[in-house]
């Protein structure tokens, strides 16, 4: 039996969810045990990875012209990341971030490696394809904004205008979780999805994910 859109993106979610001991440095920080330098550095790779995934959203947007729901669909994503923007910027102050450590601050390999990751998919993969593969990465990567969210509240005394940008991310989009349906539909109908690839990029996505992780939890 042929299975729908969303039983499809909810399986694979499932299917691919990560391993919890993946992420060495979200439980740090659910017990307030991460120091401050390490949420600054947080901060300061995110303030590369956001604009860099809002470029390849974009060019991803523009190669999928030919299919609306695909193109609407990264079109919500890069709106999703301009906001994101705004708040982390709010984060990032709270950490003692200003323009002067910013410009100083070099990123990690280990952490830019995500992004990079999905500049490749922007350039190279078969845009339907993508829709599933960061279908089933955002899940994790909600849970843990999530966490970080509660976290910073309980152990940091951050305000909720600092947590807004993991307040973000771990709220339920029904507007965004209806696009990427829509966009698999049209997919599926169309015959332009291949599952097989798309997992095998989500598995990517996740390793380049736990790598994030790793390299801020290891840096000094």
């Amino acid at each position: 039996m042929t299975r729908t859109a969303r039983e499809l993106l909810e399986t694979t979610t499932r299917e691919l969810a990560p391993d919890p001991r993946s992420n060495p440095l979200v439980p740090l920080i659910a017990r307030g045990e991460a120091d401050r330098a390490t949420l600054a550095a947080l901060a300061l790779e995110q303030r590369w990875v956001i604009p860099a995934d809002r470029t390849a959203f974009l060019h991803l947007a523009e190669r999928s012209a030919a299919a609306p729901e695909t193109a609407a669909y990264f079109t919500a994503l890069a709106d999703g990341e301009a906001l994101a923007a705004g708040h982390l910027e709010v984060f990032a102050a709270a950490c003692g971030v200003d323009a002067t450590r910013a410009e100083a601050y070099d990123p990690l390999p280990g952490c830019q490696s995500y992004p990079a990751y999905v500049a490749w998919l922007a350039l190279n993969a078969e845009p339907a394809d993508i829709v599933l593969a960061l279908t089933a990465n955002f899940s994790a990567w909600g849970g843990y904004c999530a966490t970080i969210a509660g976290a910073l509240r309980t152990h940091y005394g951050f305000t909720d205008e600092a947590c807004a940008f993991f307040d973000f991310f771990a709220e339920p989009a029904p507007g965004l979780d209806d696009a990427g349906v829509k966009a698999v539909r049209a997919a599926l109908d169309e015959g332009r999805l291949d599952e097989h690839r798309a997992q095998r990029y989500a598995r990517l996505l996740q390793r380049y994910e736990a790598m994030f992780w790793s390299a801020l939890r290891e840096h000094p």
